[in-house]
């Protein structure tokens, strides 16, 4: 894989239960730990391509604005009192939320 994808889902339930059980293959001598980098880094590529070309739901929300930042590309948001609305769903209220906010475009792309 020439260009880097990000690493943001590997913090997901998904990601982490991968983790773990590459972890455990490492430390039982199963797998290589060169492998384990690599099967990593075809999850980050192949998560954000599906999300990218597969997931067509709109959700749209509304809360307060507590605290932002952009470093590295990066934007963060920390929203209070959110109310989430899906389409054809109820809404959904969460306290906080953290959102983290990426180029769509991979590093290395023009």
């Amino acid at each position: 894989m020439n260009q880097q994808a990000y690493e943001l889902y590997r913090r997901s339930s998904i990601g982490a239960t991968l983790i773990d059980s590459l972890d455990e293959l490492v430390r039982l001598g199963r797998i290589e730990p060169q492998l384990a980098v690599k099967i990593l880094q075809k999850f980050d590529q192949i998560v954000t391509d599906v999300l990218a070309d597969k997931v067509k739901a709109r959700l749209s929300f509304k809360g307060h604005l507590d605290t932002y930042r952009f470093c590295d590309e990066v934007w963060t948001f920390l929203i209070k009192d959110v109310t989430f609305k899906l389409e054809n769903q109820n809404p959904i209220v969460a306290e906080k939320i953290k959102i983290v906010s990426c180029n769509s475009k991979r590093p290395g792309e023009a």
